[in-house]
C-alpha cells in the first residue's frame, strides 16, 4: 500500500466486529473502513476508543449512528441505504457468532446465535461487495449429530447459498500459529469473490501461503513464535504498581522487549502497559498453580490424578509451556496457567498471544459470570472471540493483490 502507483484506498464494512481484531488488521494492512456492526456495547467501545477516536479508520455514514447495534435491526431500518452502496464496497469481513458450532464449549444446535448466519448472507445479499472475508470456529464445518446421523454443516448451507447469490467461494481451515501467531488456533476461513471477477477465492489461499514468509520477514518474524516470546516482557517478576482504576489490584510493568515480535507489538508504547491487571488468587490457589507448574505436563489439560488431589471439577485446566505455541485461548482466563508464574494470565497477555497491537485498549469490565456470561463480552471475551489482527494484516494484504 505504500506504493505510489496504488493509492487507491481499499474499504469494507465489518460486520459482527467484536471489539475489532479483524479491523484492525485491515487497518495495519492499508486499508479503510465504512462502518462496523456490532451488538455488545463493552466490545464496540473498546473498537470506537481504538480505531475511531485515536485513529480515525472509519468514514461512518449519517444515516447509521456512531453506536452498538443489533445486525437485524440493521436490515430492518436501513435496507435501502444497504443497497445503496452496491458498487461502492471493496469487501464485507465478519464472523457470526460461534459459541454454537465451537467445540471447545456445548455444541448446541438451537443456539439461537447459530440464525446469525442468515444475517449474514442478507447482508452480502443487499450490498453485494466485491469481495467477502468469513471466519468461524472448525466446528462450523461439522454437522450436527442428532441420534443416528450427522446433519448437513453449516459452512456447506453458507458456500450454497453465497453461490446462489452471485459469489464464487472457497472455504479452508487454517491454523494460525503458521502465520506468526503465537497460538494454535484452527479456524474456518471461507473467502468470496462477485462471479464477474476475474480472480478466484482459491487464489486468496494460494497467495497467502505463498506470501507468508515474506510477509513475516518483512516485520522481523519467524513462523513459529513461542508464548514466552510472546509475552515474557510482562511478567509480574518485572515489577508492578497499584492499579490506578482498580481498587486493590497491582498491575504489571514493561521489561525491556525480549524478541521481534514483542518490539513490534510495543511499537512506540513505552509506559504501563493497558489491562495488564493480576487475579488475586487466594493462598490455596497459588498454592495448587505451584504444584501443576512443578508436576504437571505443559499444554495438556490436567491430569486425573492432579484433579483428584484439589478436587477440580473445571474442564479445562492447562498450564502453558514457554517454548510452544499456546492452545486456543478461549473466554475463559482460568482455563489457563502462567508458564512461569503461579497465576492465571492477564488481558494484555492474552492480547498479545492474539497479536493485538500494545497500543490497542480494551474497555469495560475484565470479566463477568453466571447468566451475564451469554449477554455481555468482557475484557477477556474481546479478545478471546477476536480474528488474530496479524492474520487480519496478511489477509488484507493479499485480498488487496487479488482485487487490484
Amino acid at each position: 500500500m505504500n506504493n505510489p502507483k496504488h493509492k487507491k484506498k481499499y474499504n469494507y464494512i465489518d460486520i459482527f466486529a467484536g471489539c475489532g481484531g479483524i479491523s484492525l488488521g485491515l487497518y495495519n494492512a492499508g486499508w479503510k473502513g465504512l462502518f462496523a456492526i456490532e451488538k455488545d456495547p463493552l466490545a464496540f467501545k473498546t473498537l470506537k476508543h481504538n480505531l475511531m477516536d485515536k485513529k480515525n479508520h472509519f468514514n461512518w455514514p449519517k444515516w447509521l449512528s456512531v453506536s452498538c447495534h443489533d445486525i437485524n435491526k440493521v436490515l430492518e431500518k436501513h435496507s435501502k441505504d444497504l443497497k445503496k452502496l452496491r458498487g461502492n464496497i471493496d469487501l464485507v469481513v465478519g464472523g457470526p457468532p460461534c459459541q454454537g458450532f465451537s467445540m471447545a464449549g456445548r455444541r448446541n444446535e438451537k443456539d439461537e446465535r447459530n440464525k446469525m448466519i442468515d444475517a449474514y448472507i442478507k447482508f452480502i445479499k443487499l450490498v453485494k461487495p466485491n469481495s467477502l472475508f468469513f471466519e468461524n470456529v472448525k466446528g462450523f464445518t461439522i454437522g450436527f449429530k442428532n441420534k443416528k446421523y450427522r446433519g448437513e454443516a453449516y459452512s456447506n448451507y453458507v458456500l450454497r447459498e453465497l453461490n446462489k447469490i452471485g459469489y464464487n467461494v472457497e472455504g479452508k481451515i487454517i491454523d494460525f500459529s503458521e502465520f506468526g501467531i503465537p497460538q494454535r488456533r484452527k479456524r474456518f476461513i471461507l473467502i468470496g469473490l462477485r462471479k464477474d471477477q476475474e480472480k478466484k477465492p482459491k487464489d486468496f489461499f494460494n497467495i497467502l501461503f505463498q506470501d507468508k514468509i515474506k510477509f513475516l520477514k518483512k516485520k522481523g518474524l519467524k513462523s513459529n513464535i513461542n508464548v514466552k516470546d510472546a509475552i515474557s516482557d510482562l511478567e509480574r517478576k518485572n515489577g508492578e504498581i497499584d492499579s490506578v482504576n482498580f481498587k486493590l489490584f497491582k498491575e504489571g510493568l514493561y521489561s525491556k522487549p525480549k524478541t521481534n515480535y514483542q518490539k513490534l507489538l510495543r511499537k512506540n508504547k513505552d509506559r504501563i502497559p493497558d489491562s495488564h491487571r493480576f487475579a488475586k488468587h487466594n493462598d490455596s490457589t497459588i498454592n495448587k498453580f505451584k504444584y501443576v507448574l512443578k508436576n504437571c505436563k505443559k499444554n495438556i489439560n490436567l491430569d486425573k490424578k492432579t484433579r483428584e488431589k484439589f478436587g477440580l471439577k473445571k474442564k479445562c485446566v492447562i498450564p502453558l509451556c514457554p517454548k510452544k505455541v499456546s492452545p486456543t485461548l478461549t473466554t475463559l482466563p482460568d482455563d489457563y496457567i502462567h508458564y512461569s508464574e503461579p497465576r492465571i494470565l492477564t488481558v494484555r497477555e492474552y492480547a498479545r498471544i492474539q497479536s493485538f497491537n500494545d497500543w490497542f485498549e480494551f474497555k469495560g469490565k475484565y470479566t463477568t459470570g453466571g447468566k451475564l456470561r451469554k449477554k455481555e463480552v468482557p475484557r477477556y471475551t474481546q479478545v478471546g472471540n477476536a480474528i488474530p489482527p496479524l492474520f487480519g494484516e496478511q489477509s488484507g494484504g493479499v485480498l488487496i493483490k487479488i482485487l487490484r
